[in-house]
Parts: structure tokens; sequence; C-alpha cells
């Protein structure tokens, strides 16, 4: 079964810090690539970061450049996302996804979610002021 497991979420005051992590089950995690999106009340869908850990390539979305780390453990079938300096405004349910190839452009906000493969169930990160 082609599986992703997000864990990592919570309530962390503004300044604090958190690390998500995506566990993939039943595909080649090298053949993929791993994306993280959020999602506030009442909000669209907005990717986060993204990963090709084949290729060593990242992205990251300007709201969140500087303050979030994306990384991935081979080994473990697990991406990382460190999340420090958190705001209110990062509030919301985190996301991974993976699809061999259309991951990338739907992080960028150029693509529609539904064409990922695979999505994980989403975990709550709540930051207070």
């Amino acid at each position: 079964e082609v599986q992703l497991v997000e864990s990592g979420g919570g309530l962390v005051q503004a300044g604090g810090s958190l690390r998500l992590s995506c566990a993939a089950s039943g595909f080649i995690f090298d053949d993929y690539a791993i994306g993280w999106f959020r999602q506030a009340p009442g909000q669209e869908r907005e990717g986060v970061s993204y990963i090709r850990s084949s290729a060593g390539s990242t992205y990251y979305a300007d709201s969140v450049k500087g303050r979030f780390t994306i990384s991935s453990d081979s080994a473990k079938n697990t991406v990382y996302l460190q999340m420090n300096s958190l705001k209110p405004e990062d509030t919301g349910v985190y996301y991974c996804a993976a699809d061999e190839a259309l991951v990338l452009p739907v992080v960028a906000g150029m693509g529609d979610p539904k064409w990922l493969e695979v999505w994980g169930q989403g975990t709550l990160v709540t930051v207070s002021s």
C-alpha cells in the first residue's frame, strides 16, 4: 500500500521550533519527490517546500525561506521539515505529498494538488502569539 504518514505537529509559541516527519512506504522513495503543504482554516492549501532526494533539489516558498529546512533520510524513507522562528501565520494542517514528476510545480503554485499521486493525512501545527 502506498502511504505517507506525517507526525510532529503540536502547539508552540511564536519564535519556537517544530520538526515534522513524513514517513513513506509502498513505493521506491528515491524515484519520487516529496512536498510539504499547509492549509490554514478557511484558506486554500499552499505549497511550503519540496525535495527530490536523488537530485539534491529543494525549494521553499518565500513565506518560509530562511526559517524552514527540508531534508530527507533515504534509509528511513522519511522527509523532515524543520521549522524555526515560527509565526502565528504558520498555523495550519501540514500535509506531505509524493509524486514522480509533478510535486515542484504544485508546491510552487503552478499546478493542481489533485495531480499528486499520494497524500498524507496531515498533522496540525498551532503557533500561539
